[in-house]
């Protein structure tokens, strides 16, 4: 499965605000949450919160991969915020993150959550991409440069 593949408009959010790494992840489990009826938001949220008390999913270069397995969830769902100001996020490089991609997996699909993180690594890992990504001015040219990305590799 191809990250673009898993993301749509409604689970974009540019240009978003957030004071905290707590409340980025609650924003993020609110675009999860969207059109789920067998999952709430305070149920993404503390999937999330609890794969960050493991340890920080900041890459670092200003993104963050916060993820999480559920039972709850039949297909894997993604949501990216891009924020206007980047938050303590205790990434590797102690930078502030603006770039957020969280992925909530099914609690079997342990293959399809490594081989998606990996791709999520590689795509931002691509210079070019995230300062597209950071340039974009809404939630379509976010998913555009994503999509394009991929049909490159």
């Amino acid at each position: 499965m191809q990250v673009a593949e898993l993301l749509d408009i409604e689970h974009i959010s540019c240009n978003t605000q957030s004071a905290s790494k707590k409340r980025a992840l609650e924003q993020l489990s609110q675009l999860l949450a969207a059109n789920q009826a067998s999952l709430s938001q305070n149920e993404i949220f503390d999937s999330l919160l609890s794969r960050e008390r493991l340890g920080s999913t900041g890459l670092g270069h200003g993104v963050a991969i916060p993820h999480g397995r559920v039972k709850e969830v039949s297909k894997t769902l993604a949501a990216f915020i891009k924020l206007q100001e980047g938050i303590d996020f205790d990434a590797s490089d102690n930078q502030p993150v603006d770039l957020l991609f969280a992925l909530l997996v099914p609690e079997e699909a342990t293959e399809e959550h490594l081989q998606l993180l990996a791709q999520l690594a590689r795509m931002f890992s691509d210079d070019k991409l995230v300062e597209q990504l950071r340039a974009s001015p809404d939630a379509r040219s976010l998913l555009t440069a994503i999509a394009e990305w991929q049909g490159q590799q």
